[in-house]
């Protein structure tokens, strides 16, 4: 039981971590915006779009290792027998693609949860484009 309650406090801090990175990126993207908004210098709505793909690599990889410790805490717990786990032994090293494919950083790159990542970033280079170019779409609709 011990050695479930060590698992289940990591994934618990790996969900916290997540949730303050998702909370920093609003915060960066947000404070850029307002920099455009006052300067109307349209490069800082494009570069909304770095921080935005930085940390959607920063929490992809939290959550592949939280869906490891995942792996590893259904394991001990008896609920999946994916790989054998002795007492107090956090082998998360061993839970790769091989074994299943929810251990794969590409799936979860791609995956519901990084969504609202990949729609900022696709988000703030429509608007930017938008606002670069909002002289010649103009003149075209006349």
């Amino acid at each position: 039981m011990q050695h479930l309650g060590f698992i289940q406090n990591i994934i618990t801090r790996m969900n916290t971590n997540s949730f303050q990175v998702k909370g920093m990126a609003i915060a960066i993207v947000s404070a850029l915006l307002a920099i455009y908004a006052s300067t109307t210098n349209v490069a800082f709505v494009f570069l909304g779009i770095v921080p935005t793909i930085l940390f959607l690599f920063c929490d992809s990889y939290i959550l592949l290792q939280e869906r490891k410790f995942r792996g590893v805490y259904n394991d001990v717990a008896g609920l999946t027998k994916e790989i054998e786990v002795r007492p107090y032994e956090m082998p998360i090293d061993k839970y790769t693609k091989k074994v299943d494919r929810q251990y794969s950083y590409c799936n979860i790159l791609f995956s519901k949860t990084m969504t609202i990542y990949w729609t900022v970033a696709f988000l703030l280079l429509f608007a930017g484009l938008i606002l670069k170019f909002k002289d010649c779409i103009i003149i075209n609709c006349k």
